[in-house]
C-alpha cells in the first residue's frame, strides 16, 4: 500500500452528509469506500472517513511510514494534539465545554495504528486523491451512488424516493440533531439555540426558566448555556 486519503462533505451543516476514502496499492490498484448519513455535520463525516481507513488498514499489510492525507485541520489537530487533553479533562475542552463528536473521537483513538500519521493537504488544490475522495463524499451527500473503483459502499446512500420535500427535510435534520444533542448532553449558547429552534435571539434572551420545544425540554445550565432533554411531559410552556 502506498497511499491513503479521506474526505467528508455535508449538504448544509448540519444536513445530509457523505464521506469518501481510498487506498492506493503499489501495483496501481485502488480500493475506494464511502457512505452517507441523512442528518450530520461536515466534521462528523471527516471523522467517519478517517475511521473507515484506519479500520481497513488494520487488516491490510502496509509500511510503517504510510500517511493518511486529509484536508481537515479539525481531524488532524483533534487526533494528533487535542485528544489527550480532552481525555484528561473528562472529555471537556480547554474552556470547559463538552467535546463534540466524542463517540467518533473515542473510536478513532481506539483505532490508532503505530506509525500511521495524518498529514494535511490543501482541499481543492489539484491533489488527485483528495479530489477523488471529495467527489465520492459530495455524491453521497447529494443522495447519489457514485461508481466505486474496486471498492465497496460500506454505508447506504440515501434513496431519492425516500427524501422528504426540502422544508420537511430541513426540519427532520434539525430534529435528528436535537436528539443527538440531548443524548450527548451538549450545552448550547443562545446563538446556537436560536439557530436550532428557529426563534429570534431577543425572544430567547428573555428566558431564564425551563421551557419546552417540540419533544424536548430546554433547561438552563446557569452559565448562559442551555441543554436539551427529551420531554417527559408536564410543562405547559410548549412552543
Amino acid at each position: 500500500m502506498v497511499a491513503a486519503a479521506c474526505d467528508g462533505a455535508c449538504s448544509g451543516n448540519p444536513g445530509p452528509g457523505g464521506w469518501g476514502a481510498l487506498l492506493r496499492f503499489e501495483d496501481g490498484s485502488v480500493h475506494e469506500m464511502g457512505g452517507a448519513e441523512r442528518a450530520t455535520t461536515n466534521n462528523r463525516m471527516e471523522l467517519t472517513a478517517a475511521l473507515a481507513l484506519l479500520e481497513a488498514l488494520r487488516e491490510l499489510p502496509h509500511d510503517s511510514g504510510l500517511t493518511i492525507r486529509t484536508d481537515s485541520r479539525y481531524l488532524i489537530d483533534g487526533y494528533s494534539k487535542w485528544i489527550q487533553g480532552w481525555k484528561r479533562k473528562g472529555w471537556r475542552t480547554a474552556s470547559g465545554g463538552v467535546v463534540l463528536n466524542r463517540d467518533l473521537w473515542e473510536q478513532l483513538d481506539q483505532a490508532r495504528l503505530p506509525g500511521v500519521e495524518l498529514v494535511h493537504v490543501k482541499g481543492h488544490s489539484g491533489d488527485p486523491d483528495n479530489d477523488r475522495c471529495d467527489a465520492i463524499a459530495v455524491a453521497f451527500s447529494h443522495g447519489q451512488m457514485p461508481a466505486m473503483a474496486a471498492g465497496e459502499v460500506v454505508a447506504s446512500a440515501r434513496i431519492e424516493a425516500d427524501v422528504p420535500p426540502p422544508g420537511l427535510q430541513q426540519l427532520l435534520s434539525r430534529l435528528e440533531l436535537a436528539d443527538r444533542l440531548a443524548d450527548q448532553g451538549y450545552g448550547l449558547n443562545l446563538v446556537e439555540l436560536a439557530q436550532l429552534v428557529e426563534q429570534p435571539l431577543q425572544q430567547l434572551e428573555s428566558r431564564s426558566d425551563p421551557w419546552v420545544w417540540r419533544d424536548w425540554q430546554v433547561l438552563p445550565l446557569g452559565d448562559g448555556r442551555w441543554r436539551l432533554q427529551r420531554n417527559a411531559g408536564g410543562l405547559a410552556d410548549r412552543e
